[in-house]
């Protein structure tokens, strides 16, 4: 799997809310961290809990991904990303960073992501994503 082909299946995942979809996309020991101050989501399981209460309360998901910045070892890669949704029924935009490790087999082994909230449905400034 590229780094492009999981980036598409991440969208895809959280597009559809489907946790079981996302989890799929992580090794079985796996550390997802959200949020840099609290303990990672172990494997599968952990993605496959997280990904279930926090898409939750979200619908009408649109996720856009910027151009992913791969090293040359291609197991390493950063990607900006663009959320517009309803949260609970209120528009919300959520913008952020991830960054990926990848294993041979271009499942992800680890990602930590860093992320803003905004009330209300904003879109990218000129040039972001690129």
């Amino acid at each position: 799997m590229t780094v492009q082909e999981w980036i598409d299946g991440y969208i895809r995942a959280w597009e559809e809310r489907d946790a079981e979809a996302a989890a799929e996309l992580f090794t079985e020991d796996a550390e997802y961290r959200d949020d840099p101050f609290a303990g990672p989501h172990f494997g599968r399981d952990g993605v496959r809990s997280y990904w279930s209460g926090v898409t939750a309360t979200q619908s009408n998901v649109h996720v856009r991904f910027g151009d992913a910045i791969v090293a040359d070892d291609g197991r390493h890669a950063a990607a900006e990303f663009w959320v517009n949704m309803l949260n609970g029924g209120a528009e919300v935009t959520l913008t952020g960073i991830v960054y990926l490790r990848f294993a041979a087999d271009g499942l992800c082994e680890e990602l930590r992501e860093t992320w803003n909230f905004a009330q209300g449905r904003l879109d990218p400034p000129a040039g972001w994503g690129s």
